[in-house]
């Protein structure tokens, strides 16, 4: 059995060409679980597989991360083989925001009678969740405000922290079994996301060379940080990953 992640896009709000960071779990070249639902990212993501996913986990509700649910709610529900059986993972903490910010408009659709939900099957989630006979665990992260942004592990495979600042003291616990890392990083931080600097002042070198960055400023940037040594994601790369270590349901 073979795992991939696939970068939809990388960049941050602002760097439309690289795409809004995204990403898909495959396994043997299947899509299988995606994190994220960005507008840029949904378009690479269609343009690939051809179809919409059928299974997502939302890190948090930025816009460049929830943006594409409005053509994901159209495209499920109005497909009766699909209407309801998207699964959408979400922090219990998330649930409310995600409401907030995709799904609390007056009518759905103008006609009434829809509730956004109807489309999708709705799954909170806390510490771990089950998909697909694995287990994935999920993490707080520090991005904007308590409690609003969590990462993702698969568990001696592969992270997502979604968007973060350092997260020394949770990495060294969720990312203790080889894990590639794929980090939030630009070449220069803010409060509410990690710079280069920050990184090589926060985690050591061990971990520092699993890390795959994303979600920064531009091509240029990107080179900066290449330049610097490390590996930086490029919008539609594919990169391979080691065999989950937990890949069966416990009997």
């Amino acid at each position: 059995m073979s795992w991939r992640l696939r970068l939809h896009g990388v960049g941050n709000a602002s760097a439309v060409e690289l795409g809004s960071a995204m990403a898909t779990l495959e396994r043997d070249g299947e899509p299988w679980l995606t994190v994220d639902c960005g507008g840029e990212g949904l378009t690479a993501y269609l343009a690939h597989y051809g179809r919409m996913p059928e299974a997502l986990f939302v890190t948090h509700t930025h816009l460049d991360h929830v943006a594409g649910f409005e053509r994901l709610f159209v495209a499920h529900y109005f497909d009766p083989q699909r209407r309801g059986k998207v699964r959408l993972y979400v922090p219990a903490p998330v649930v409310p925001l995600l409401h907030q910010r995709v799904a609390d408009y007056p009518n759905v659709l103008a006609e009434g009678g829809v509730n956004f939900w109807d489309a999708f099957q709705l799954v909170p989630v806390s510490g771990h969740f089950w998909h697909d006979g694995q287990r994935l665990e999920v993490f707080a992260t520090r991005h904007h405000w308590p409690d609003s942004a969590f990462g993702l592990r698969l568990r001696g495979s592969a992270i997502w922290t979604g968007d973060t600042r350092p997260i020394p003291e949770v990495l060294a616990k969720y990312a203790d079994a080889g894990e590639l890392i794929a980090h939030d990083c630009a070449l220069h931080g803010n409060p509410s996301h990690s710079g280069i600097e920050d990184l090589e002042r926060e985690y050591p070198r061990e971990l520092l060379n699993r890390c795959v960055l994303y979600h920064y400023g531009s091509r240029e940037e990107g080179d900066a940080l290449a330049a610097r040594g490390y590996r930086v994601g490029r919008p539609g790369e594919v990169i391979d990953l080691a065999e989950p270590l937990e890949t069966q349901v416990p009997s």
